[in-house]
């Protein structure tokens, strides 16, 4: 009787490895950044959604369920293939969980096939080094943790005491680039955690940022003392590229309103897992077009929309993504009844079973 061959395991990617990928990642973004300056005909950032289902249940979180099914494989490949058409730049797969959907890999593969930089945003509960490795095989490009605390409790078991192992692993085997997201409001219990998790992605040679848990509606909620205090530690371990992006979060901070245009709808997207293109995640319902029946029109009409809840939106992708056009078309199109008041049923848009 013969012994089980054994697994090797993977080895650790070289030096030379990660700075090749890094180096490309930078001349893809630089090209990125050219494409939006030229034209404001197209989305800079999608995010889609092939998988609504989370294996967590965090108290704050209104983007997962515990049901759904994965879209399939094919869909995805039709609505990466129209966000190419439409000439978006970037795709971050979000969810849910998209490490659930068990096709994931030939998901980021395509994105990439089809000239478009990916990203995701994960739990990271079911990293492996395995894992890890597939993911570089498919391309992925930037991948995103949020870490609400130092120890799981009933507002949230992303804890860094479950997942600092794989973020060791992500050090270890990871050649796409990692950004730790920890957080403050939103009723996580004790501030300074945040300055606990900033330190160790840090300490890992991650970039770390802080976000501002907001409402269901994706609005403003003011932060206490403690939490400003907080806040404005963790800026200081921002890189300059991304703090020069993040300065809206200091009045969020306040408890004041910003004044910016958001550009959602035009230049950043949101797929849901129905294949219907939103606001953002928090403004699910508006325009809820198909996204194979989305078009430079629509795109043109969204970018010169002022949206209602723009002053205490803290969904900070958007920002980000629209501080590209802060210089230029103001926005001169009155929105439609806001967004969070408006009750699609989105049975009545796309067939589902």
């Amino acid at each position: 009787m013969t012994m089980p061959e054994r697994l090797t395991p993977p080895q650790p990617p070289s030096r030379l490895q990660r700075e090749v990928a890094a180096a490309q990642r930078r001349v893809r973004e630089l090209w990125m950044i050219g494409k939006a300056l030229a034209s404001t005909d197209h989305p800079v950032m999608a995010h889609i959604v092939p998988m609504r289902r989370c294996n967590l249940s965090c108290a704050y979180c209104n983007e997962y369920d515990d049901f759904s099914k994965p879209v399939p494989v094919e869909t995805m490949y039709e609505r990466i293939a129209k966000l190419a058409a439409l000439g978006t730049t970037v795709v971050t797969i979000s969810g849910g969980e998209p490490l659930l959907h068990p096709e994931l890999d030939l998901i980021i593969s395509r994105i990439r096939k089809r000239g478009i930089i990916a990203g995701m945003i994960t739990n990271g509960y079911l990293l492996t080094a395995e894992r890890i490795h597939r993911l570089n095989a498919a391309g992925l490009d930037h991948l995103q943790i949020s870490i609400d605390n130092v120890k799981p409790d009933d507002i949230s078991k992303k804890s860094l005491k479950v997942l600092d192992k794989k973020l060791q692993l992500l050090s270890e085997h990871a050649v796409f680039h990692v950004n730790i997201n920890s957080v403050v409001g939103g009723g996580i219990h004790n501030p300074q955690d945040a300055v606990t998790v900033g330190t160790r992605a840090l300490e890992l040679g991650f970039t770390s940022t802080i976000g501002i848990i907001h409402d269901g509606s994706g609005q403003l909620k003011p932060l206490n003392p403690d939490e400003r205090q907080v806040y404005r530690r963790m800026k200081s371990f921002e890189k300059k590229n991304y703090s020069r992006f993040n300065h809206f979060q200091d009045a969020i901070a306040e408890g004041r309103p910003n004044n910016w245009r958001c550009r959602a709808g035009a230049r950043y997207l949101y797929i849901c897992e129905n294949g219907l293109v939103h606001y953002c995640s928090q403004q699910r319902g508006y325009p809820a077009t198909p996204l194979d029946r989305y078009t430079v029109d629509d795109i043109r009409r969204e970018f010169l929309t002022e949206k209602g809840c723009a002053p205490h939106c803290t969904v900070s992708c958007v920002h980000q993504i629209s501080y590209i056009d802060h210089w230029r078309a103001p926005q001169n199109i009155s929105a439609v009844p806001s967004p969070a008041a408006v009750d699609v049923d989105v049975r009545e848009l796309v067939q589902i079973d």
